[in-house]
């Protein structure tokens, strides 16, 4: 018993911290993409596309629902590209690009519609749309982190009445003799409760422990990646928290499963 419960809730424990953080990635990534729109100024001219970009600019702070703009400067903008197109690419033609902030997503039509009057080489990339499909991803991930926990609760349960049957059939003679002896089926239930929860205890504490050690080298492990999208796959306080709920719960389920089994048997035996 103390072995399959340490399993269990050691792939418990990995499955909820994985639903856990998932679930701040999805909110971390929709609170930073929400508002956020990157304008493109594609034009050949260098002073055309100067002009444009100042009108842009003006446009965009002067539409209303707008919290802040901010044009990437040209050498910021040669550094993103350098890695894909060499040293060489600071002398090729690259668009103006122009970072804007929305307080709100409802604010895009009328930024829209200002840019395109007075910078018709204008081209409006929403974050919210481009990543929604990365959203959905993280959405269904987690939907399959929790059915993933609930399969193992189900199956710990499982393995428990498996394993309390097979007891109360090993001590079929000793449970007869304590019957003649005026034991009661409660009092010889508690029996095997107090034995089950011992178990219980003793392997989700294991389990839950191995699982930490492992959660804990792989945040290591994302941290040095230095990416701020799998640097938001992470637990907060209160995820630690909700994990610390995990061997509890498996010792309560695996205690409250032996008790109804052992009762239900020794009801249905008489």
């Amino acid at each position: 018993m103390p072995w399959v419960l340490a399993i269990m809730v050691f792939l418990t424990v990995l499955a909820a911290a994985a639903g856990l953080g998932l679930a701040a990635s999805a909110r971390s990534l929709g609170d930073q993409i929400a508002g956020r729109v990157t304008i493109q100024i594609v034009e050949a001219d260098a002073s055309a596309r100067e002009a444009q970009v100042r009108a842009a600019e003006a446009a965009a702070r002067r539409t209303l629902g707008v919290r802040e703009v901010r044009r990437v400067p040209d050498a910021e903008l040669a550094r993103l590209v350098e890695p894909w197109l060499g040293p060489e690419s600071a002398e090729l033609p690259r668009p103006a690009l122009i970072d804007v902030d929305l307080d709100r997503p409802a604010a895009l039509p009328g930024l829209t519609r200002a840019l395109h009057r007075v910078a018709p080489a204008a081209r409006i990339d929403a974050h919210a749309q481009s990543l929604a499909p990365l959203r959905s991803l993280i959405r269904t991930l987690r939907w399959l982190a929790i059915a993933i926990v609930l399969l193992t609760a189900a199956a710990t349960a499982a393995c428990v009445v498996l394993a309390a049957r097979a007891a109360l059939d090993t001590h079929r003679e000793t449970i007869d003799v304590l019957h003649l002896l005026g034991a009661t089926d409660r009092q010889i239930a508690l029996l095997f409760q107090r034995r089950t929860a011992g178990d219980a205890l003793i392997g989700a504490a294991g389990g839950f422990a191995g699982g930490v050690l492992i959660l804990l080298l792989l945040g290591d492990r994302l941290r040095a990646l230095g990416s701020e999208l799998v640097g938001s796959v992470q637990l907060s306080t209160l995820s630690w928290a909700a994990l610390l709920a995990v061997p509890m719960g498996a010792a309560l389920l695996a205690t409250a499963a032996a008790r109804l089994t052992i009762e239900h048997d020794l009801r249905r035996s008489l």
